[in-house]
């Protein structure tokens, strides 16, 4: 059997990144988003899942959370769809924290860690291997690469004593940034699809994100080309410049550099590539914003990587707080219509 990803779409502040429970958390994304999702052409979804909210702090299963998570996946192969369960947030990592997370310093960390993926494949080792997937730890970043290699290897072994034929993703360090696969270090292991995100040139795609570094600019910006202008980039710290990739001036060949390390690793193992995020928040101009996501559409389906936009309905969503289709939805639905030119 095979799992094939094509294109997808994230579900974002459900079972992750997300204080609601209950009812509410059950109205945020039901049976009938399943269904939408399908009748819009996509094949898959990725669903973050926190431990914070599958497991207490002794490591218990929360038994609504798992039902939950049990019962979108019913939804989804009803629907025809895949996924792709994704590890996005455990007590000991965060991927956007200011230092590095404990899972990489304290080995008792990396035992829970290990211990929570064990469970989890207890738990969904029945799901058919051509339906469902796992994301070991969406962006990691670990200051030492091989801290994350050394764990991540450890981790599949977990889930290899009980599933060896899954489909296991593994995202490459400093936050699944493509650039860094030339530190990644694959485990021998032919089950396995290597995950990058696509957030660049971070300047425009998080323009004015209160969470960023970037936050602090609120002048103009475009794309392609020259981002803002030079007296503006001058201005800024070397440490905001550092934030921002040091990337100032930014295009479609530029797509292709960043790219270059994880097409290498990808030719040189043998093993497939896989976008599991890309995004641009709707605070720049439309025709700018259009740009962007025409240019890095385009490189990804030249180079047949399969790709799970960030998001369903959230901050980058496809539809808004209201419900609207966004320019994302009509962007994604462009590219969705034109897969099998």
């Amino acid at each position: 059997m095979s799992f094939d990803l094509g294109r997808g779409v994230n579900i974002s502040h459900w079972l992750s990144q997300s204080e609601r429970r209950g009812a509410e958390r059950r109205a945020w994304f039901a049976q009938a988003d399943v269904e939408r999702i399908a009748a819009l052409g996509f094949d898959h979804i990725r669903i973050p899942v926190d431990e914070v909210q599958l497991w207490d702090e002794q490591a218990r299963r929360e038994p609504e959370a798992f039902e939950l998570l049990e019962q979108a996946l019913d939804w989804c192969e009803q629907a025809d769809l895949r996924t792709v369960v994704d590890l996005h947030i455990v007590r000991s990592h965060y991927f956007n924290a200011a230092s590095e997370p404990p899972l990489f310093a304290d080995p008792a960390e990396q035992d829970r860690f290990c211990m929570l993926w064990r469970d989890l494949s207890e738990a969904l080792a029945q799901r058919s291997l051509d339906r469902v997937a796992y994301e070991l730890l969406n962006e990691p970043i670990a200051h030492d690469p091989d801290d994350w290699n050394r764990l991540a290897t450890r981790a599949l072994a977990e889930v290899r004593a009980r599933e060896p034929e899954r489909i296991v993703v593994i995202d490459s360090n400093g936050a699944a940034d493509p650039r860094t696969f030339t530190e990644l270090r694959v485990p021998k292991d032919e089950h396995l699809v290597l995950s990058f995100h696509f957030y660049d040139p971070l300047l425009f795609t998080h323009y004015r994100a209160p969470w960023a570094a970037m936050r602090v600019y609120e002048g103009p910006i475009d794309y392609p080309g020259e981002l803002v202008p030079k007296e503006k980039w001058d201005a800024f710290s070397p440490d905001l410049r550092f934030a921002c990739r040091s990337e100032r001036v930014f295009a479609a060949p530029d797509i292709e550099r960043v790219l270059a390390p994880a097409l290498a690793l990808a030719k040189e193992t043998g093993l497939p590539l896989w976008c599991g995020e890309f995004g641009a928040l709707g605070t720049t101009s439309e025709p700018a914003r259009e740009r962007w996501y025409r240019d890095l559409l385009a490189t990804l389906k030249r180079h047949e990587i399969p790709w799970t936009a960030w998001d369903y309905k959230g901050d980058f969503g496809i539809f808004d707080a209201q419900g609207r289709p966004t320019l994302a939805h009509r962007m994604l639905s462009e590219a969705l219509s034109s897969s099998d030119d």
